[in-house]
């Protein structure tokens, strides 16, 4: 694991309070959750061309060739997964809750992954003579169960990041303590909606200031919330240098990695040292949390830190000369490849990305 000597505390941000009264909450977003390891001071385009940014899903299982669903095995660039979800109810003609899908995936970007559709009856139709500008179907394949979320083992991302300034030593450096150690486990982002505004508006639902009826809206929204204190607790570790150190009482997952609270109903599952951290930092809180308590959700834990699996990268050169870097890796499900990049440089992106931003905040893709 990463020693505290990696620890990089001149840019931490404190830990911000959510207002306790007040029809709205503003969040700024981007927050800036402090970094691990040392700044770089690099940056770099990302996402410039949607190839420069590709997801292959790492499923959970494949299709056995009998069933009543058909598995498609589908290449998108530039359409969000609900979207293509639909296309292909469509073309079945069957109604879109019989299709199925593991994860939502980046819009402005190609990804690949699979979709079941439930059709036991009736002559199957060739989705490979399918014709689509933004998405292809590249297998077909009968399975007896359908995808549901959460039914994948990860990711695998190949980025390309253009116009990199920076020094590349340092680049190097944050890279390799990256694929040796970790990093921690921020949620993306994406996570919290376009401009982080999936944040003030899950707080104004929870103190029942707003009223949302769509199911799938209100989920984002108490995902969003649980997710930012999550974050707030992490980036605590992170500042305190003992991010990849267990605390006294603190839950471990199976390989023994630190974690922190994804907040619910029930006892906190920490107890001693780890426990009286944890209530510091969210104390607050309270109000959110007592909220929490009673919308549904159960008290969990998720890791704080994440090793990456095969991960390698690569110096490249543009045709105008500068510097591009090819970063590859595996990432479990649920883990974000943004939070990563955080640790090695900042990107931005094309400004044509703040439409499809906003698209995507009401769609709740994340990678």
């Amino acid at each position: 694991m990463t020693d505290s000597t990696h620890i990089h505390t001149t840019t931490a941000t404190p830990v911000l309070p959510l207002a306790t009264e007040g029809a709205t909450t503003s969040v700024d977003w981007p927050i800036g959750w402090p970094a691990a390891l040392p700044d770089t001071g690099a940056r770099g385009v990302l996402k410039f061309v949607p190839d420069d940014f590709v997801v292959d899903e790492l499923p959970l299982a494949l299709p056995q060739g009998e069933g009543e669903h058909i598995w498609l095995w589908v290449e998108k660039r530039g359409a969000n997964t609900a979207w293509v979800a639909a296309e292909l109810a469509r073309y079945a003609g069957v109604r879109e809750l019989d299709v199925g899908f593991a994860g939502l995936k980046d819009r402005y970007a190609v990804t690949r992954q699979w979709f079941s559709i439930y059709f036991p009856k009736g002559e199957t139709p060739d989705f490979l003579a399918l014709q689509h500008d933004e998405f292809r179907v590249l297998q077909q394949q009968r399975h007896n169960k359908k995808l549901r979320r959460g039914d994948l083992l990860g990711n695998h991302f190949e980025l390309l990041i253009r116009a990199v300034e920076g020094p590349i030593e340092a680049i190097e450096a944050n890279l390799t303590a990256i694929r040796d150690h970790g990093y921690p486990n921020y949620f993306g982002p994406q996570r919290f909606g376009h401009g982080g505004a999936n944040v003030p508006q899950g707080i104004a639902m929870l103190r029942r200031e707003i009223r949302v009826r769509n199911a799938s809206k209100k989920g984002l929204y108490l995902s969003a919330v649980r997710s930012w204190l999550f974050n707030q607790v992490v980036a605590a570790r992170v500042v305190a240098g003992d991010w990849t150190v267990p605390l006294e009482g603190e839950p471990l997952t199976a390989s023994g990695t630190t974690t922190a609270p994804l907040w619910g109903r029930g006892r906190s599952l920490s107890t001693a040292q780890a426990l009286a951290f944890e209530d510091a930092v969210l104390a607050p809180y309270t109000e959110v949390l007592d909220a929490l308590e009673h919308s549904g959700l159960s008290q969990e834990r998720r890791a704080l830190v994440v090793k990456p699996e095969r991960m390698s990268w690569q110096w490249q050169q543009a045709d105008d000369q500068t510097p591009q870097l090819r970063v590859c890796f595996s990432l479990g499900a649920g883990y974000y490849a943004t939070s990563l990049l955080q640790e090695v440089l900042a990107v931005s992106e094309p400004d044509r990305m703040l439409a499809v931003a906003a698209d995507a905040t009401a769609a709740g893709e994340n990678t």
